[in-house]
Formats: structure tokens, sequence, C-alpha cells
């Protein structure tokens, strides 16, 4: 790349039993994302995006394959020093917010800089807040407050701490379209405002065209990626994308039927902070 990978996987591959077989979810999967950039995943339900996304952060183990944030290897890490790592260096945005309800929104953002023992913490919280927009909004609590106003409440959380990698789970899903597409633009604002390394998984093509650069997969493989400066692998690898998403359609409820209740499986709580 040129630049030093900030996130990287080697051959990462993930199986699940089912029915007295084994359900590949992931399959070989190598990647790089640089100190900085903005990428995009895609692909349809049960693809293995969501899956990973998990293992890239560090909140699933891989059956083989490695994965690296700078020199660390993950699965090499204990439980306790994972924890620590992801506390420090990543943050996450979810499709349903995963906000604390018995929290304000202030409290919600607090307590994660709060954690990490920031000596600023109150500070950085209003200081977030007002970035998203929410500066007069803080004493409410999750229920008062708006899908798009949640999800913003969820951002100033995520941002927080500074983290150096934002892991965002189809974070405007749950939205509708206009609000969706504020939210987009304000995690583009603060990524860019704070330097972040950005992995943002989606099934809509138009939010990963916000990206500087998109990993689509099918049956559980990179098909395609492309930058803005023009795929990285060409007219061969469009017609495997094609062809990969096709054997998919066709071969899903005989190989990877429940591989979306996989995926949905391996994200579930929300992570150490």
């Amino acid at each position: 790349m040129g630049v030093k990978a900030s996130i990287r996987s080697e051959n990462l591959t993930k199986r699940h039993p089912s029915g007295g077989r084994e359900l590949t979810v992931l399959d070989g999967v190598s990647i790089e994302v640089a100190d900085g950039e903005f990428v995009a995943v895609l692909g349809p339900s049960g693809s293995g995006k969501s899956t990973l996304l998990g293992l890239l952060a560090g909140l699933d183990r891989p059956s083989s394959g490695k994965v690296f944030l700078d020199d660390w290897e993950l699965s090499k890490l204990s439980e306790d020093r994972l924890a620590k790592l992801r506390k420090q260096e990543i943050g996450f945005v979810f499709q349903d917010f995963q906000l604390l309800e018995n929290l304000t929104a202030r409290e919600n953002v607090l307590l994660p800089l709060e954690l990490s023992g920031v000596p600023t913490a109150r500070e950085r919280a209003d200081e977030v807040l007002a970035m998203v927009g929410l500066a007069q909004r803080g004493h409410h609590y999750p229920a008062e407050l708006s899908g798009g106003e949640q999800q913003r409440v969820a951002l100033a959380r995520a941002f927080g701490p500074k983290p150096r990698v934002l892991f965002a789970d189809e974070p405007t899903g749950n939205l509708d379209t206009a609000t969706g597409n504020s939210v987009l633009e304000l995690i583009c604002e603060l990524r860019r405002a704070e330097g972040t390394t950005l992995i943002l998984v989606t099934h809509d093509a138009q939010v990963a065209a916000a990206a500087e650069r998109r990993i689509h997969l099918a049956g559980g493989r990179v098909v395609l990626d492309e930058s803005d400066n023009g795929p990285d692998s060409g007219e061969d690898k469009t017609a495997d994308a094609s062809a990969a998403a096709r054997s998919a359609e066709t071969n899903g409820g005989a190989n990877r039927g429940t591989e979306g209740d996989h995926e949905r499986g391996s994200q579930t709580g929300a992570p150490a902070r």
C-alpha cells in the first residue's frame, strides 16, 4: 500500500458447526487497511461482512488465519489484554445504537471516557456532544431522543476516547433515508477531523459510495476491492463477483442457509469499553 496498515488480515477463515457439518462463513480473506483510510465492506445478507468486522475488531476469534492491529496479532492476546486494546484503540457504532437506557446522553458519552481514565472526561464529553449537534440535549435519556439523535449520541460516545480505528456496522440501517444521510455525513466529518481509520459495513451501495475504498464480499470471499482511484482487481474479479454472488444465491439453502444467523450471533452484546 505504501502506507503502514493499521489493520490487516491474513487468510482469515471462520467456520461454525451447523447440523452435523461445518458452515464456512468467511473463507481465506486477506486485506489491509491503512492508517486514516475509510473502507466500506459490502455484500448481501450472509456474505460474511459482519463476521469480518467482528474478527477485525477482536470481538470474535477466527477458525484459522490472523488479524493484526499494527504489530499485535489479536488471536495471541489474552481476553484482558484484548479488552484493554479495544478500549484504548478501537471504537464501535452499531445499527441499534446500544445506548444505556438508564443513563442520559451525556452520561452515555462520559462512561467510556471515565473508564479509560481520560483526565478531561467531562470536557471531552461536552465537546463531542457539541460536535454532533447535541450540546443542548445531553440531559435527555435515550427514550426521549429520536433515532437520529440516538445514533448521534452513539457517534459521540465512539469518537470521545479518540480511537485510532472505528468499526461501524450498518450505522444508518435503522434510520430513514434523510436522517441516515445526515448521520453518514457526520461520520465522515468526524472521521476527517479526528484522523480516524473507519471500517464501515453496509449492504447499501449509496452509503458505501462515501468511502474511499470498497471491499465486496460474496460467499465469504473478497470478490472485488475497488478505490476512488480505480479497481485494484480489474475485470476478472468483477466477473468473479457476479459468479460468486450467483453461486451463493443458488447454493445458499444447501450450504449457507444459516450464515446470516451466525453473523448476527457473533455480534451480540456490547464490546468491553
